[in-house]
């Protein structure tokens, strides 16, 4: 992946993450994801990047997602999934002799986009956005909950590779294996006063946020963890 195109990505998620107008939100939502494991932490079901002994369809499977529902006026939701602690330097990713340390730099990174969820969707299953490991590209647009937009693998595989092009939808955690620092995941839903953003194709978080200024009612968020694996970690 271009350095150039990596730090857009990571600009994207950035935005994403704290929008100063965000904190002018008047109410709050309460977002719960399900299945998680002791301490919080996600399983490795929902890992797009799994150990060999786990079958494809064992895993990248989307959890199970809820939240309160919105405020008088909510016409839609938008659920966004960002990873908070990919290192800066993607030279250092599962280098052999190489531990990334826990103070290294980190940039976030976008797995899931879904826009346009119905006033009447408060609750996503388990499965739903992912049902299992799928070699790219994976189609964006519409479902019967929503549209999917890109996650950040979508910038991330170089053409060529079988994962290379668009993926919609959710995919999961794929932190380096020689990272010390356990990744947090943050997932937060907005409450929307119109029924939708109006994006179609393959858009990024990019265009999402864009769209989102006098439109938030609420807003609410969840974090898990997945990780780490380096010795020491």
């Amino acid at each position: 992946m271009a350095a150039r195109d990596w730090l857009g990505a990571a600009a994207t998620a950035a935005a994403m993450i704290a929008p100063a107008w965000a904190a002018a939100a008047p109410a709050q939502l309460h977002v719960t994801l399900s299945g998680l494991e002791a301490g919080g932490a996600l399983p490795v079901s929902a890992a797009f990047c799994a150990p060999p002994s786990v079958k494809p369809a064992e895993h990248d499977i989307s959890p199970a997602v809820s939240w309160t529902p919105g405020p008088a006026g909510t016409k839609s939701y938008i659920l966004i999934m960002t990873d908070l602690d990919v290192p800066a330097d993607l030279s250092l990713m599962n280098k052999p002799g190489v531990v990334i340390p826990i103070d290294e730099r980190r940039v976030p990174f976008i797995h899931w986009v879904l826009i346009d969820i119905p006033a009447s969707v408060t609750h996503l299953d388990r499965g739903e956005e992912s049902a299992g490991f799928v070699p790219g590209p994976r189609p964006t647009g519409p479902t019967d909950h929503g549209v999917r937009g890109a996650n950040v693998y979508s910038r991330f595989y170089p053409k060529g590779s079988p994962l290379a092009g668009p993926r919609g939808g959710y995919d999961g955690p794929c932190p380096p294996t020689n990272d010390l620092k356990a990744h947090r995941y943050l997932t937060r839903v907005y409450a929307l006063d119109i029924k939708t953003l109006g994006l179609s194709g393959v858009f990024f978080g990019d265009a999402v946020e864009a769209r989102l200024p006098g439109h938030v009612l609420a807003v609410g968020e969840t974090q898990a963890s997945y990780g780490p694996f380096a010795p020491g970690g």
